[in-house]
Protein backbone atom coordinates (compact mmCIF):
# COMPACT_ATOMS: atom_id res chain seq x y z
CA UNK A 1 0.00 0.00 0.00
CA UNK A 2 3.05 2.66 -0.46
CA UNK A 3 1.94 5.66 -1.54
CA UNK A 4 5.05 7.54 -2.37
CA UNK A 5 6.27 8.52 -6.23
CA UNK A 6 6.67 4.88 -8.20
CA UNK A 7 10.19 3.81 -8.30
CA UNK A 8 12.07 3.82 -11.29
CA UNK A 9 13.46 0.54 -10.94
CA UNK A 10 9.75 -0.69 -10.47
CA UNK A 11 8.09 1.38 -13.42
CA UNK A 12 11.08 -0.40 -15.46
CA UNK A 13 10.34 -3.83 -14.41
CA UNK A 14 6.27 -3.38 -15.46
CA UNK A 15 6.93 -1.43 -18.77
CA UNK A 16 8.95 -3.85 -19.36
CA UNK A 17 6.94 -7.11 -19.09
CA UNK A 18 4.08 -5.14 -20.76
CA UNK A 19 7.06 -4.93 -23.85
CA UNK A 20 7.58 -8.32 -23.63
CA UNK A 21 4.02 -9.21 -23.74
CA UNK A 22 3.25 -7.10 -26.62
CA UNK A 23 5.46 -9.42 -28.46
CA UNK A 24 3.44 -12.18 -28.02
CA UNK A 25 -0.35 -11.14 -28.83
CA UNK A 26 -1.16 -14.23 -29.89
CA UNK A 27 -0.38 -16.20 -26.50
CA UNK A 28 -2.60 -12.88 -24.42
CA UNK A 29 -5.31 -13.86 -27.17
CA UNK A 30 -5.54 -17.37 -26.24
CA UNK A 31 -6.15 -16.76 -22.62
CA UNK A 32 -9.63 -17.96 -22.17
CA UNK A 33 -10.01 -18.44 -18.18
CA UNK A 34 -8.25 -16.41 -15.73
CA UNK A 35 -7.83 -16.10 -12.20
CA UNK A 36 -8.87 -12.65 -11.29
CA UNK A 37 -7.12 -11.49 -8.05
CA UNK A 38 -7.83 -8.30 -6.68
CA UNK A 39 -10.63 -5.91 -7.08
CA UNK A 40 -9.21 -3.69 -8.83
CA UNK A 41 -7.57 -6.36 -11.87
CA UNK A 42 -11.76 -7.66 -11.79
CA UNK A 43 -12.55 -4.57 -12.20
CA UNK A 44 -10.65 -3.77 -15.17
CA UNK A 45 -11.17 -6.53 -16.06
CA UNK A 46 -14.93 -6.53 -16.27
CA UNK A 47 -14.67 -2.96 -17.91
CA UNK A 48 -12.63 -4.32 -20.54
CA UNK A 49 -15.37 -7.13 -21.52
CA UNK A 50 -13.47 -9.72 -20.24
CA UNK A 51 -15.95 -10.97 -17.25
CA UNK A 52 -17.30 -13.94 -18.82
CA UNK A 53 -12.98 -15.42 -19.05
CA UNK A 54 -13.05 -14.59 -15.41
CA UNK A 55 -12.78 -18.28 -14.24
CA UNK A 56 -12.06 -17.36 -10.37
CA UNK A 57 -11.92 -14.24 -7.98
CA UNK A 58 -10.69 -13.61 -4.12
CA UNK A 59 -12.88 -12.23 -1.44
CA UNK A 60 -11.76 -8.57 -2.29
CA UNK A 61 -13.21 -9.20 -5.75
CA UNK A 62 -16.60 -7.01 -5.02
CA UNK A 63 -17.56 -5.00 -7.67
CA UNK A 64 -19.71 -5.54 -9.85
CA UNK A 65 -21.75 -7.73 -7.83
CA UNK A 66 -24.32 -8.73 -10.21
CA UNK A 67 -21.54 -10.10 -12.68
CA UNK A 68 -19.10 -12.05 -9.53
CA UNK A 69 -21.65 -13.42 -7.84
CA UNK A 70 -21.45 -16.80 -9.16
CA UNK A 71 -17.75 -16.78 -9.58
CA UNK A 72 -15.72 -19.64 -7.53
CA UNK A 73 -14.03 -18.08 -4.54
CA UNK A 74 -10.20 -18.90 -3.89
CA UNK A 75 -10.28 -16.92 -0.38
CA UNK A 76 -8.70 -14.01 0.66
CA UNK A 77 -5.87 -12.25 -1.46
CA UNK A 78 -2.96 -12.80 0.75
CA UNK A 79 -4.09 -16.42 1.97
CA UNK A 80 -5.38 -18.01 -1.14
CA UNK A 81 -5.99 -21.67 -1.63
CA UNK A 82 -3.91 -23.13 -3.98
CA UNK A 83 -6.65 -26.33 -4.46
CA UNK A 84 -9.50 -23.51 -4.91
CA UNK A 85 -7.58 -22.11 -7.91
CA UNK A 86 -6.42 -25.29 -9.54
CA UNK A 87 -9.39 -26.92 -9.39
CA UNK A 88 -11.09 -24.34 -12.29
CA UNK A 89 -7.97 -24.88 -13.93
CA UNK A 90 -7.11 -21.57 -15.06
CA UNK A 91 -5.07 -20.32 -18.00
CA UNK A 92 -3.30 -17.41 -16.61
CA UNK A 93 -3.82 -15.74 -12.56
CA UNK A 94 -3.47 -11.71 -12.76
CA UNK A 95 -3.04 -10.40 -8.99
CA UNK A 96 -2.17 -7.77 -7.81
CA UNK A 97 0.91 -7.45 -5.30
CA UNK A 98 0.69 -9.03 -2.59
CA UNK A 99 -1.01 -12.09 -3.22
CA UNK A 100 0.20 -15.19 -1.80
CA UNK A 101 1.34 -16.92 0.59
CA UNK A 102 4.54 -17.34 -1.88
CA UNK A 103 3.82 -21.41 -1.79
CA UNK A 104 0.55 -20.95 -3.03
CA UNK A 105 2.22 -18.85 -6.35
CA UNK A 106 4.96 -21.55 -6.24
CA UNK A 107 2.84 -24.06 -7.01
CA UNK A 108 0.77 -22.58 -9.38
CA UNK A 109 3.74 -22.12 -11.44
CA UNK A 110 5.04 -25.38 -11.11
CA UNK A 111 1.74 -26.63 -12.38
CA UNK A 112 2.40 -24.66 -15.69
CA UNK A 113 -0.23 -22.00 -14.63
CA UNK A 114 1.30 -18.51 -16.19
CA UNK A 115 1.37 -16.10 -13.10
CA UNK A 116 1.52 -12.23 -13.06
CA UNK A 117 1.62 -9.57 -10.65
CA UNK A 118 0.73 -6.50 -11.12
CA UNK A 119 1.97 -3.07 -9.34
CA UNK A 120 -0.71 -0.94 -7.74
CA UNK A 121 1.14 2.16 -6.55
CA UNK A 122 -2.10 4.21 -5.05
CA UNK A 123 -1.51 7.23 -7.36
CA UNK A 124 -2.76 8.55 -10.60
CA UNK A 125 -0.38 6.90 -12.61
CA UNK A 126 -0.16 3.70 -11.17
CA UNK A 127 -4.04 3.16 -11.75
CA UNK A 128 -3.15 3.75 -15.51
CA UNK A 129 -0.08 1.74 -15.82
CA UNK A 130 -2.31 -1.47 -13.81
CA UNK A 131 -5.03 -0.75 -17.08
CA UNK A 132 -2.62 -0.95 -19.41
CA UNK A 133 -1.16 -4.29 -17.45
CA UNK A 134 -3.42 -6.06 -17.25
CA UNK A 135 -5.17 -5.04 -20.87
CA UNK A 136 -2.26 -6.39 -22.03
CA UNK A 137 -1.67 -9.33 -20.15
CA UNK A 138 -5.64 -10.20 -21.22
CA UNK A 139 -4.89 -9.71 -24.84
CA UNK A 140 -7.32 -6.54 -24.78
CA UNK A 141 -4.97 -3.96 -25.73
CA UNK A 142 -7.54 -1.82 -28.00
CA UNK A 143 -9.86 -2.14 -25.08
CA UNK A 144 -7.52 -0.80 -22.21
CA UNK A 145 -6.41 1.75 -24.43
CA UNK A 146 -9.79 3.03 -24.60
CA UNK A 147 -10.41 2.36 -21.19
CA UNK A 148 -7.52 4.39 -20.65
CA UNK A 149 -8.11 7.30 -22.28
CA UNK A 150 -11.23 7.48 -20.08
CA UNK A 151 -10.01 7.44 -16.41
CA UNK A 152 -7.29 9.70 -17.87
CA UNK A 153 -9.64 12.31 -18.69
CA UNK A 154 -10.87 11.82 -15.38
CA UNK A 155 -7.77 12.26 -13.70
CA UNK A 156 -7.12 15.36 -15.73
CA UNK A 157 -10.14 17.08 -14.88
CA UNK A 158 -10.00 15.99 -11.14
CA UNK A 159 -6.43 17.83 -10.61
CA UNK A 160 -8.43 20.85 -12.12
CA UNK A 161 -10.62 20.94 -9.95
CA UNK A 162 -8.21 20.18 -7.10
CA UNK A 163 -5.74 23.52 -7.97
CA UNK A 164 -9.24 25.49 -6.59
CA UNK A 165 -8.67 24.29 -3.40
CA UNK A 166 -6.92 26.82 -1.42
CA UNK A 167 -6.96 25.53 2.21
CA UNK A 168 -6.43 21.64 2.14
CA UNK A 169 -9.46 20.35 4.79
CA UNK A 170 -7.67 17.60 7.23
CA UNK A 171 -9.27 14.45 6.99
CA UNK A 172 -9.38 11.05 8.90
CA UNK A 173 -9.96 7.61 7.29
CA UNK A 174 -11.35 5.33 9.30
CA UNK A 175 -11.04 1.52 8.16
CA UNK A 176 -12.76 -0.06 11.01
CA UNK A 177 -13.61 0.81 14.39
CA UNK A 178 -14.12 -1.59 16.99
CA UNK A 179 -14.69 -1.64 20.71
CA UNK A 180 -13.77 2.31 20.59
CA UNK A 181 -10.74 1.43 18.68
CA UNK A 182 -9.96 3.11 15.51
CA UNK A 183 -7.65 2.15 12.89
CA UNK A 184 -6.91 4.51 9.95
CA UNK A 185 -4.91 5.19 7.19
CA UNK A 186 -1.59 6.87 7.53
CA UNK A 187 0.79 8.09 5.09
CA UNK A 188 2.07 6.06 2.54
CA UNK A 189 -1.40 4.04 2.38
CA UNK A 190 -4.50 4.02 0.09
CA UNK A 191 -6.23 6.30 2.64
CA UNK A 192 -3.09 8.77 1.81
CA UNK A 193 -3.50 8.72 -2.00
CA UNK A 194 -6.97 9.21 -1.83
CA UNK A 195 -6.85 12.06 -0.05
CA UNK A 196 -4.17 13.53 -2.08
CA UNK A 197 -6.22 13.00 -4.88
CA UNK A 198 -9.30 14.60 -3.68
CA UNK A 199 -7.52 17.68 -2.49
CA UNK A 200 -7.55 17.03 1.41
CA UNK A 201 -4.50 16.55 4.08
CA UNK A 202 -4.34 13.35 5.40
CA UNK A 203 -5.17 13.93 9.46
CA UNK A 204 -2.96 10.80 9.96
CA UNK A 205 -0.01 12.23 8.75
CA UNK A 206 1.84 10.76 11.85
CA UNK A 207 1.39 7.08 11.10
CA UNK A 208 2.55 4.85 8.45
CA UNK A 209 0.28 2.40 6.48
CA UNK A 210 -3.04 1.24 8.45
CA UNK A 211 -2.41 1.17 11.89
CA UNK A 212 -4.23 1.39 15.71
CA UNK A 213 -4.37 4.84 16.89
CA UNK A 214 -5.04 6.24 20.39
CA UNK A 215 -7.83 8.52 21.64
CA UNK A 216 -5.05 10.86 22.28
CA UNK A 217 -3.83 10.77 18.45
CA UNK A 218 -7.29 11.19 16.85
CA UNK A 219 -8.12 14.01 19.45
CA UNK A 220 -4.70 15.61 18.23
CA UNK A 221 -5.67 14.84 14.41
CA UNK A 222 -8.33 17.27 15.00
CA UNK A 223 -9.92 15.83 11.58
CA UNK A 224 -12.10 18.17 10.11
CA UNK A 225 -14.23 15.68 8.46
CA UNK A 226 -13.90 11.65 8.85
CA UNK A 227 -14.56 8.88 6.62
CA UNK A 228 -15.52 5.12 7.07
CA UNK A 229 -15.79 2.71 5.15
CA UNK A 230 -19.99 1.59 3.82
CA UNK A 231 -19.69 -2.11 2.99
CA UNK A 232 -22.14 -3.57 1.00
CA UNK A 233 -24.37 -0.29 1.71
CA UNK A 234 -23.81 -0.31 5.52
CA UNK A 235 -21.98 2.18 7.65
CA UNK A 236 -21.87 3.16 11.39
CA UNK A 237 -25.09 5.98 12.35
CA UNK A 238 -23.42 9.18 13.15
CA UNK A 239 -24.33 9.06 16.43
CA UNK A 240 -22.24 5.96 17.22
CA UNK A 241 -19.00 7.43 15.75
CA UNK A 242 -19.34 10.46 17.31
CA UNK A 243 -21.07 9.76 20.63
CA UNK A 244 -20.06 12.18 23.58
CA UNK A 245 -17.09 11.05 25.36
CA UNK A 246 -15.34 9.37 22.39
CA UNK A 247 -12.33 10.63 20.77
CA UNK A 248 -14.12 11.11 17.20
CA UNK A 249 -16.79 13.13 19.67
CA UNK A 250 -14.37 15.60 20.38
CA UNK A 251 -12.66 16.41 16.71
CA UNK A 252 -14.13 19.34 14.41
CA UNK A 253 -15.47 16.87 12.60
CA UNK A 254 -17.98 15.77 15.31
CA UNK A 255 -18.90 19.42 15.97
CA UNK A 256 -19.62 19.90 12.01
CA UNK A 257 -20.86 16.30 11.83
CA UNK A 258 -19.13 15.50 9.11
CA UNK A 259 -18.87 11.90 8.43
CA UNK A 260 -18.73 10.36 4.70
CA UNK A 261 -19.38 6.53 4.58
CA UNK A 262 -17.88 5.41 0.91
CA UNK A 263 -17.60 1.90 -0.76
CA UNK A 264 -14.20 0.54 0.80
CA UNK A 265 -13.30 -0.96 -2.66
CA UNK A 266 -14.10 2.12 -4.67
CA UNK A 267 -12.66 4.64 -1.98
CA UNK A 268 -8.90 2.14 -1.57
CA UNK A 269 -9.08 -0.01 -4.49
CA UNK A 270 -7.33 1.86 -7.46
CA UNK A 271 -9.21 1.14 -10.23
CA UNK A 272 -11.03 2.51 -13.10
CA UNK A 273 -13.50 4.15 -10.82
CA UNK A 274 -11.19 5.89 -8.43
CA UNK A 275 -11.62 9.33 -10.49
CA UNK A 276 -15.19 9.68 -10.20
CA UNK A 277 -14.51 8.89 -6.37
CA UNK A 278 -12.25 11.05 -5.61
CA UNK A 279 -14.14 13.87 -7.12
CA UNK A 280 -17.60 12.67 -5.38
CA UNK A 281 -15.28 13.11 -1.78
CA UNK A 282 -13.64 16.07 -3.09
CA UNK A 283 -16.98 18.29 -3.96
CA UNK A 284 -18.40 16.28 -0.88
CA UNK A 285 -15.90 18.87 1.65
CA UNK A 286 -15.78 21.56 -1.10
CA UNK A 287 -19.21 21.78 -2.11
CA UNK A 288 -18.33 25.28 -3.30
CA UNK A 289 -15.96 24.23 -4.94
CA UNK A 290 -16.51 25.49 -9.01
CA UNK A 291 -17.41 22.91 -11.61
CA UNK A 292 -15.91 23.12 -14.54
Amino acid sequence: MSRPHTSLSRRAVLVGAIGLLASGPARATAVARIASLGGAVTEILWRLGAGPRIAVVDTTSIYPAEILREKPNAGYLRALSAEGLLSVGPDLVIATEGAGPPAVLAQLREAGIRVELIAEPPTAEGVLDKITAVGRLAGLETEAAELHRAVAAGFAGLGRQRAAVKRPARALVVLSLANGRAMVGGRESTADGILTLAGLRNAADGLSGFKPISDEAIVAAAPDTVIMMANEGHAQPIEAVFAPGTALGQTPAAARRSLMAMDGLALLGFGPRTPETAEALMRAVYPDLPRE
